[in-house]
């Protein structure tokens, strides 16, 4: 069986990664789980698959009669990651929290199925160096990349034309402008397709999630801004494509369940069975591709600029968009105002001094300060 240890498992993604655990039995055991602040869901998962240490990352939060060694903070998970009876760790934390640990255990030479955007939008080029150095393959959970993954296995790397990226439109593919002012938190959260968490919910609502993956894909795959394109596809069913020299297209499809894509990140190379929804094909009806109106959902091209402009740029784009997301949840600012926050907060930053996670964290704390104040304003 193969050991795991998951970082942010009481979220969405983590709470489907022990879904597949328990659908895998003899192939998998929980060593390690780590929450963020969600005691009780934390217990309650140690109860079930009774792991021999635990991690919270809040360190202020009080616990009392724990049933297994809790570490704290992000020492704690560090701790986890790069415990030595851990085969694989999964990164499905949010934000900044995964940096450390994600860094820590590439250079434990973990495997690692990697499910946090930030990382790799953050310090993607100290990531993928650091993965490059320890010969450690980072495994995309991302139902997007992990399409391209597949798209790409077996192929020569000179013969990739372009990535496709599929976007679904999320729940506000049609709707004008001048409606996008007045969008609700309840609407932005009644996602068409995917359930997943409300930060990436409302992400998907904006587009600022694909303008993530195509950082994320830049990294990944090592591919340039200008060879990685976004393509609406209301359905679904294709997760994404990969082009090459001869004017082929691979695509991978599936039924939309992140399920999928945790199972093939944790089993590979092995595919495994599995017992959830697949499309019925002859039912699926069409498959349509729209272009991506940009003047309507700004937030993907503003994730290209920072891309391209590398640095810490990438982190204030993803700072800014948590802090603004957040507001935007609590009714304090509108849904058209998320690009506006993200895209001043670009335009105000100065990058200063070299590239590490110190400066990371310096853009990521000064890109959260900025939008509290702006939006306070």
């Amino acid at each position: 069986m193969k050991r795991l240890a998951i970082l942010g498992s009481t979220g969405s993604i983590g709470r489907q990664t022990l879904e597949v655990v328990a659908a895998n039995p003899g192939r998998f055991s929980v060593y390690a789980l780590a929450a963020g602040s969600d005691v009780e869901a934390l217990r309650r998962q140690v109860e079930a698959f009774r792991p021999a240490l635990a991690a919270l990352g809040n360190p202020d939060i009080e616990v009392r009669d724990f049933p297994i060694p809790l570490l704290r903070g992000e020492e704690g998970l560090v701790t986890l990651a790069t415990a030595p009876e851990v085969e694989l760790v999964v990164v499905a934390t949010s934000g900044a929290a995964g940096l450390a640990p994600t860094l820590a255990a590439i250079r434990s030479g973990k495997e690692i199925a990697l499910a946090n955007k930030e990382v790799l939008v953050m310090a993607g080029e100290i990531v993928a160096a650091e993965a490059r150095a320890h010969g450690v393959t980072l495994r995309p959970v991302d139902s997007e990349h992990s399409a391209i993954w597949q798209c790409l296995l077996g192929e020569a790397p000179r013969t990739v034309e372009r990535l496709i990226l599929t976007a679904s439109g999320g729940p506000f593919r049609t709707w004008p402008r001048e409606r996008l002012a007045r969008v609700t938190p309840e609407e932005a959260l009644a996602h068409p397709i995917w359930k997943m968490g409300p930060k990436i919910t409302i992400d998907s609502a904006t587009l600022f999630n694909k303008g993530l993956e195509v950082i994320e894909a830049h990294h990944l795959f090592d591919m340039p801004y200008e060879r990685i394109e976004v393509v609406v596809h209301p359905q679904s069913l294709i997760h994404s494509m990969v082009e090459f020299c001869d004017g082929s297209v691979k695509a991978q499809l599936g039924f939309p369940d992140m399920r999928l894509p945790i199972q093939y990140a944790l089993g590979y190379p092995e595919r495994l069975p599995h017992r959830y929804t697949t499309v019925k094909w002859a039912e699926a009806g069409r498959l349509d591709f729209e272009p991506v109106d940009e003047e309507r959902f700004p937030c993907l091209r503003l994730a290209r600029e920072a891309g391209r402009a590398g640095r810490t740029y990438p982190a204030v784009l993803a700072a800014a968009d948590e802090v603004a997301v957040g507001l935007f949840l609590e009714g304090r600012i509108g849904f058209l105002d998320i690009p506006r926050l993200i895209a001043e907060a670009l335009e105000a930053h100065r990058p200063a001094g070299p590239v590490d996670l110190a400066s990371i964290r310096a853009a990521d704390a000064w890109a959260r300060s900025w939008v509290e104040r702006s939006a306070g304003g």
